[in-house]
């Protein structure tokens, strides 16, 4: 089975929870545990925090968007894969944004843990981003199928 979604929302705050409702139905159909299902929506969230407080700095518009596209694959295991879009600012420097801690924005509460949040409940996190182009965040968590013991 195969399964996709597209939400583009304006680049508000208000409108992560949005987002996580989104994609909290659209993976309703899996045989998934609470704490997975809670890892994933953490981990967008995050993300499209990211691309509002990061991506948009500065530049915020009536036309900033967020994209949001899911993708659904069922085979040996379920596997769910989430591109979060902006067209804002880019990231620089790829390497120093993804370290532990660290934030280009340290007035702001529980700064510099997006990243490593991200990379602890997600199987696989990668990063496209270009300087004034926006950043593709691309988050893939893989779901194993239960098996039922007959005894």
């Amino acid at each position: 089975m195969e399964n996709n979604m597209e939400i583009k929302i304006k680049a508000l705050l208000e409108n992560v929870a949005v987002v996580r409702v989104a994609i909290s139905t659209f993976i309703s159909s899996l045989d998934i545990t609470i704490d997975d299902l809670m890892d994933i929506k953490t981990a967008i969230s995050e993300a499209v925090t990211n691309s509002i407080e990061h991506g948009y700095d500065g530049i915020l518009t009536e036309d900033s968007k967020v994209v949001v596209r899911a993708y659904l694959t069922s085979q040996e295991e379920d596997v769910i894969k989430v591109e979060i879009e902006d067209l804002g600012v880019g990231i620089e420097d790829i390497e120093l944004a993804t370290t532990p801690a660290y934030t280009s924005k340290p007035e702001l509460e529980h700064a510099g843990m997006g990243f490593t949040i991200m990379e602890t409940f997600m199987d696989e996190v990668f990063i496209d981003s270009k300087k004034d182009e926006g950043t593709i965040i691309t988050l893939t968590k893989r779901i194993r199928k239960k098996k039922s013991k007959i005894v």
